[in-house]
């Protein structure tokens, strides 16, 4: 039996590279050829809506090429098998950990298949294109709705959900992040002053390395497995 009982898990880019989504800011600080502030700030949307749009449609066409790998399929055994409580909590915006069968899972930075409108904040699933001409399902109103994604200056999603989850557990794990984003980057040192235990698992040491207990460095694909069954044996 696990001596654990809590854990958060944090994954990031690293953990959906190995199924071919591609990081979007790379050190340049361009999200595919495009300056951050075109496609990623509220500032940029309100510039150029059709082009934010073009660029969010292409990332969301893209994840029918893509399919869940087996750190993916890990963490949703894991959360199904564990016999105390395991809280998710995803930088990425693809649908690859729901897809690997996981449930439940806190995107922190919105989601590609999600669209909200600026008039009336109502949400909903979106698979297809969104264009400047799109209507809001629940308002009407014509150009108001935008990618469900939390861009640069934006406040991330559920953060009082997961910072209860952070203060209570007793195994905190950061899968395949940068450790350069914050509030993100910042969860592992929460964890560590309320007594977790703290392990990272990356291909090569992250910027906020120093702050864990533990750091593996591999393929996810190959740690997180190897560390699931770990925990579950």
């Amino acid at each position: 039996m696990s001596k654990f009982e809590q854990i958060v898990i944090l994954t990031g880019a690293g953990i959906s590279a190995e199924s071919g989504i591609q990081t979007f800011r790379d050190a340049g600080g361009l999200w595919e050829d495009h300056p951050v502030e075109q496609v990623a700030t509220p500032e940029g949307f309100a510039a150029d809506p059709a082009l934010v749009h073009r660029f969010y449609n292409l990332r969301r066409a893209a994840l029918s090429t893509v399919a869940p790998n087996a750190a993916h399929k890990a963490l949703a055994d894991l959360q199904a098998r564990f016999a105390g409580e395991v809280t998710l909590v995803t930088q990425n915006v693809d649908d690859l950990h729901e897809r690997g069968g996981s449930k439940n899972v806190i995107h922190m930075h919105g989601e590609l298949l999600s669209t909200f409108c600026t008039a009336c904040n109502h949400r909903w699933r979106q698979e297809t294109d969104l264009t400047v001409e799109t209507q809001c399902l629940a308002c009407q109103t014509q150009g108001g709705p935008r990618p469900d994604i939390v861009w640069f200056g934006e406040m991330p999603y559920d953060m009082d959900r997961i910072e209860r989850a952070l203060k209570r557990c007793d195994l905190f794990v950061s899968i395949g992040t940068s450790g350069a984003v914050y509030p993100a980057a910042g969860f592992v040192q929460l964890a560590h002053v309320h007594g977790a235990q703290t392990l990272e698992l990356n291909l090569e040491p992250s910027q906020g390395s120093a702050f864990f207990g533990e750091t593996r460095q591999g393929p996810a694909t190959q740690l997180v497995p190897e560390w699931v069954h770990s925990i579950l044996a």
